[in-house]
């Protein structure tokens, strides 16, 4: 059975930081794209970041660029998302999907994780 739990979501003051996990099982983190995604109140998903297969590569969205890193531990079947910098836009409920390749539309990936909620309040 395929699973993607997020966890290491928060309350951040602007400027902090938090590292996000996503625990996959079920199948191999290194055979498949692994995008993150968040939504906030009122707004549509957003990717925001995603490792390809061989995770040789890593896609960023403008927003998050040079503050957000993507990065997968394969002994340990998860993807992790370091956040630094955290800006109060960058407060929704962030998601972990997996899917055949790194693409920016939500609905190309078939398995999700529940989400882990970020919010950025001083």
């Amino acid at each position: 059975q395929v699973q993607l739990v997020e966890s290491g979501g928060g309350l951040v003051q602007p400027g902090g930081s938090l590292r996000l996990s996503c625990a996959a099982s079920g199948f191999a983190v290194d055979n498949f794209a692994i995008g993150w995604f968040r939504q906030a109140p009122g707004k549509e998903r957003e990717g925001v970041s995603c490792i390809s297969s061989s995770g040789d590569s890593a896609y960023y969205g403008d927003s998050v660029k040079g503050r957000f890193t993507i990065y997968r531990d394969k002994a340990k079947n998860a993807v992790y998302l370091q956040i630094n910098n955290l800006k109060p836009e960058d407060a929704a409920v962030y998601y972990c999907a997996r899917d055949w390749g790194c693409t920016d539309s939500p609905s190309n990936y078939h398995y999700w994780g529940q989400g882990t909620q970020v919010t950025v309040s001083s």
